[in-house]
């Protein structure tokens, strides 16, 4: 046998004096020599017949101020979505129906084409401002508090 196969992973020792602690908590011997269980302050608290967390988020999905996240959510995503849709779409339209049109000289070597194109980009960059400004605005808010609500909620129901 090979002097470094008997010492095994057993020979490895980590030099560190937190190594064998345990985290508070955790590993804790009661005085009969088993080991405590851990529970959260708030089951302790509650018991285990609250409900669980399944149904706390069906609550909240049902609730009406889920219910208005989501809608200031919707009434902004759908129209801008299709807006930008729609400017894409006359885009590749106009370049595959109409290249005479695009190849147009608008400046120099610049023609409606390159226009159009950039203007692409420039709606892509303003619609992302225009989303974050009305995320921050109208839903961010909302959104934080139903979080925390169903984090205070959720904590020490049965997972």
């Amino acid at each position: 046998m090979d002097e470094k196969e008997g010492q095994g992973a057993s020979a490895v020792r980590v030099e560190d004096p937190w190594y064998d602690t345990p985290a508070s908590g955790w590993g804790d011997v009661d005085g009969t020599g088993g080991r405590v269980p851990v529970t959260s302050p708030a089951s302790a608290q509650q018991g285990e017949t609250g409900p669980s967390a399944a149904e706390i988020y069906l609550e909240v999905q049902r609730s009406a101020a889920f219910q208005e996240v989501r809608r200031r959510y919707r009434r902004f995503v759908v129209p801008a979505s299709l807006a930008f849709l729609l400017w894409y779409l006359a885009y590749v339209v106009a370049a595959t129906t109409a290249p005479e049109f695009m190849a147009r000289p608008v400046a120099g070597a610049v023609n409606v084409a390159m226009v159009a194109g950039l203007g692409q980009f420039l709606t892509t960059f303003l619609l992302t401002w225009a989303y974050a400004c009305h995320a921050g605005r109208r839903r961010d808010g909302a959104a934080l508090e139903l979080r925390w609500d169903t984090q205070e909620m959720t904590r020490g129901a049965g997972r």
